[in-house]
């Protein structure tokens, strides 16, 4: 009896989160539309997506966020932003931390998701990890958003660990040779508790503070390509000990 009540529990948890991802959508919908039709609108469509979509859900859900932080990126500044993914907050919390800009690099699947694809696809650089030539194209079109001053993020793990018993998957050389090329600082950013919140398996989560740790940034001035495998080792080392300590 207690596990089929939990289970109810978690489907109208489930609910929720759908509600509360489509609702601000609808409902800002017209201005979500204008504020991506044309690039120089997106910082318009990031604080609106920012300020009126992530935050609600992460609050509406009873995940109040908890950000410790050390050191600030500075305003008008690109950024290379990583962080570990376990969870469909993931985004929403990434949006949360920065108040800079940012474009997130996400794989082309996601486009199918009802609202949510239509203007995912519209803002977002995506690639079909499949296919070469979109890896490659990946790095032009990132290049014209940094040089319109935004940030870029990536999960470098290159989705969600299919085993949810995985701490932390091995991350891919994308992030790093992309900052690393734009001579960009490397932010690794730790999500504690995203998972145990909201992970991928339908029958789990629960409300609670989710932290994150934003931690200092790793520069790349002075670094070339062949350093890219040892600044993924250094930047998942990090990402990997603040997990280990929960």
């Amino acid at each position: 009896m207690i596990e089929f009540l939990n289970k109810i529990g978690y489907t109208i948890y489930r609910i929720w989160f759908y509600i509360l991802v489509t609702l601000p959508i609808i409902i800002f919908f017209p201005f979500l539309v204008l504020a991506t039709l044309g690039e120089k609108w997106y910082p318009q469509f990031f604080w609106m997506a920012r300020n009126l979509w992530a935050t609600p859900i992460l609050y509406g859900m009873g995940c109040p966020p908890k950000i410790k932080r050390e050191q600030r990126m500075e305003r008008k500044k690109s950024y290379m932003l990583v962080a570990n993914h376990t969870s469909m907050l993931d985004i929403m919390l990434m949006l949360y931390i920065s108040k800079n800009p940012f474009v997130f690099v996400g794989k082309k699947e996601l486009v199918k998701i009802p609202l949510f694809g239509f203007f995912y696809k519209r803002v977002c650089i995506l690639v079909d990890r499949e296919d070469t030539r979109s890896r490659t194209g990946v790095y032009r079109r990132a290049q014209k958003r940094l040089n319109q001053g935004l940030s870029i993020c990536i999960f470098p793990e290159g989705g969600v660990p299919d085993d949810e018993n995985v701490l932390l998957d091995t991350f891919k050389d994308g992030a790093f040779k992309m900052a690393i090329a734009h001579k960009i600082s490397v932010v690794p950013i730790t999500f504690n508790d995203n998972k145990k919140r909201f992970s991928f398996t339908f029958f789990s989560g629960s409300p609670g503070k989710i932290r994150a740790t934003v931690h200092r940034f790793f520069e790349t001035r002075l670094l070339n390509e062949s350093d890219k495998v040892s600044l993924k080792t250094e930047v998942r080392s990090v990402i990997l000990k603040e997990l280990q300590l929960d």
